[in-house]
C-alpha cells in the first residue's frame, strides 16, 4: 500500500531510505518471501500480534475480514463503510460482515510497492450528487508513464455508475521509485478537496514549487484551483494547487469537524514520525529536517515520536482521526482528541489537542493502517498483513 514514509515507503526502496541494518535486512527478507505483503508495506521489524489491550470499560470486535491488502477506509455520509484495496477495488461493508464490490479498476491500477488505490472521499453534497472521489496510481501505457491521479465516480447504491468516471487531477509522472505516494484525500470544512502527496523518494521534490510531490494540495471539487491558495501567484499551472510543502510521505491526514483543523501524519526516515498541523503556505522541513527542529523557516510538528519497538515508539505513523462524532460514546475527556496509529508497533495513541498531552489507548493490534470514527462514536481501525486484512472497532462499554 502506499504506506507512510517510515515503514512501508522507506523499506520498499533500500537505496532511498536509510534504515538500521536489521530493519533493512528484514525488509529485504519480507520482499523475497512475502511479496503479497510487500505490495502493501515493506516494513522493518517487530510487527505487533496478539489480542488487543484497551483501557478499562472498552471492548473491541471484528467488523469484517476477508479484505485484500486494504489501504484506506471512509464512512459515506449515509453511514456505509467503504474500504479501498491496493489492487484497485473499492469495497462496501455490508451487514453481517459481508462485502460488496463498488468499483473494480484493478486492470489499470499499478499496485507495485506503495502504489495502488490509496484514498477515498465523499462529496460534502453526496446525498444529492452521489459523488465518490478516489486517488490511485495509473499504470504506464504506451508512452505515458505511471502517475497518480484523482478521479470522481457517481454512486448508485452499492455500485458505481458505469461511464460516470471523471478525471479531477492528474499528478506528475512518477520516477522508477515505487514508494512515497501519499494518497489520502479528504474534504475540508471549507468544501475544498485536500490531497496528500508523497515525495516519490526524492526529498528535493518536497521544497519545490515546480511539482506536486511532497505536498498537501487544495483544489475545488471539480478539479479547478482556488485563487486563494497560498502559492497561486508564485506557481504556475497545476502547481498552484500546492497548499503546504516539505512533506516526505503523508500517508494519512484528518480534518476535525466544525473547526476544520487538519492534522497530517508524515512517515519518517531514520528517527522520527510526525503529526503536523496543516496551515496554508507552511513548510514542514523535509528533506532539510526530520522531527522537531528550531529553524523558524519551517513549522514544527504538533507531536513527534522516535523510532523503536515500544508502546511509545514505532516506525510508521498511519491512520489518524479526531474524536468528534455526531453521537458521543466515549467519556467526555476524549472529545476533540486525536487518535493516531503506528503500523509496526501495532498501537493506537491519543493526543489531547487542548493540552498537547499524549497517552496510550490500544496496543497489540495487527498492523493498523487507517482509523475512522463512526457517527455512533465507535473507533474503527483498518488492519493489513498476512491473515489480518480486516476492519475492527473499539466501543465504550460503560463505566
Amino acid at each position: 500500500m502506499g504506506v507512510p514514509r517510515s515503514s512501508y515507503a522507506r523499506s520498499q526502496t533500500v537505496s532511498s531510505d536509510k534504515r538500521t541494518p536489521g530493519g533493512l535486512l528484514l525488509a529485504v527478507v519480507i520482499c523475497t518471501l512475502l511479496a503479497s505483503v510487500v505490495a502493501v508495506l515493506a516494513f522493518p521489524g517487530n510487527s505487533a500480534r496478539g489480542a488487543a489491550t484497551l483501557p478499562p470499560n472498552f471492548a473491541h470486535s471484528q467488523v469484517v475480514g476477508g479484505l485484500a491488502s486494504p489501504t484506506a477506509m471512509q464512512f459515506a455520509p449515509d453511514g456505509r463503510l467503504f474500504v479501498a484495496e491496493q489492487r484497485g477495488t473499492l469495497r462496501v461493508v455490508k451487514a453481517g460482515g459481508t462485502l460488496a464490490t463498488f468499483l473494480d479498476i484493478s486492470g489499470r491500477v499499478d499496485s507495485a510497492g506503495e502504489r495502488g488505490l490509496l484514498g477515498v472521499a465523499f462529496d460534502p453534497d453526496f446525498s444529492n450528487n452521489h459523488y465518490v472521489y478516489l486517488y490511485y496510481t495509473q499504470k504506464a501505457t504506451g508512452t505515458t508513464p505511471a502517475h497518480n491521479r484523482v478521479i470522481r465516480v457517481t454512486a448508485d447504491g452499492d455500485r458505481a455508475v458505469v461511464g460516470s468516471e471523471r478525471l479531477i487531477l492528474r499528478l506528475n509522472n512518477l520516477s522508477s521509485a515505487k514508494n512515497h505516494n501519499g494518497g489520502a484525500i479528504h474534504f475540508g470544512e471549507d468544501g475544498k478537496l485536500y490531497v496528500a502527496v508523497g515525495d516519490n523518494a526524492s526529498g528535493e521534490n518536497a521544497q519545490s514549487l515546480h511539482n506536486l510531490k511532497g505536498k498537501m494540495l487544495r483544489i475545488n471539487k471539480g478539479g479547478t484551483i482556488p485563487r486563494d491558495n497560498p502559492f497561486y501567484d508564485q506557481a504556475t499551472g497545476k502547481n498552484r494547487a500546492i497548499w503546504a510543502l516539505g512533506l516526505r510521505n503523508p500517508f494519512s491526514f484528518a480534518v476535525q469537524p466544525q473547526t476544520g483543523k487538519v492534522f497530517i501524519n508524515d512517515v519518517g526516515e531514520q528517527t522520527w514520525e510526525e503529526i503536523n498541523q496543516g496551515a496554508a503556505g507552511a513548510s514542514y522541513g523535509w528533506p532539510r529536517y526530520e522531527g522537531p527542529e528550531s529553524d523558524s523557516k519551517y513549522r514544527n510538528p504538533v507531536f513527534a515520536y522516535r523510532h523503536g519497538s515500544t508502546n511509545t515508539t514505532g516506525c510508521a505513523i498511519t491512520g489518524g482521526a479526531f474524536y468528534n462524532p455526531a453521537t458521543r460514546q466515549f467519556p467526555s475527556d476524549y472529545v476533540g482528541d486525536y487518535f493516531f496509529a503506528d503500523f509496526c508497533s501495532g498501537w493506537i495513541r491519543r493526543l489531547d489537542a487542548a493540552t498537547g498531552n499524549v497517552s496510550g489507548f490500544a496496543s497489540g493490534l495487527e498492523r493498523p493502517v487507517d482509523l475512522k470514527v463512526s457517527k455512533d462514536g465507535s473507533l474503527y481501525y483498518l488492519s493489513r498483513g498476512e491473515g489480518a486484512d480486516s476492519v475492527g472497532k473499539v466501543r465504550f462499554t460503560g463505566a
